[in-house]
């Protein structure tokens, strides 16, 4: 019975084993932190005053309503949107730059 593994060889692949779910385990933190600072980043927002006349403030109303969303997040989506669809075509370099 040559196939069977020696006591020693079995320790070894035992260590191996245990050296090679370290690693995974370390990777896997790693990624879990990395989530988690790029959702906290992107939870982060800033505050900006806008002003807007009246009709288009009761227009983006309406539409909100009719999307189920507050002013606040309809006005988000549609800039993010047209970010979104501004890249999209090309047309966009990152932070103003040309």
């Amino acid at each position: 019975m040559d196939s069977l593994l020696s006591e020693e060889e079995i320790l070894e692949r035992e260590n191996r084993l245990k050296e090679r779910l370290l690693r995974i385990e370390a990777l896997e933190a790693e990624a879990i932190r990395r989530e988690k600072a790029a959702k906290e980043k992107e939870k982060a927002k800033k505050q900006v005053l806008l002003r807007l006349p009246t009709s288009l403030w009761d227009e983006i109303a309406a539409w909100a309503e009719d999307d189920f969303r507050s002013i606040n997040a309809q006005i988000e989506f549609l800039l993010t949107e047209a970010v979104r669809k501004r890249r999209k075509k090309g047309d966009a370099s990152p932070r103003g730059e040309a």
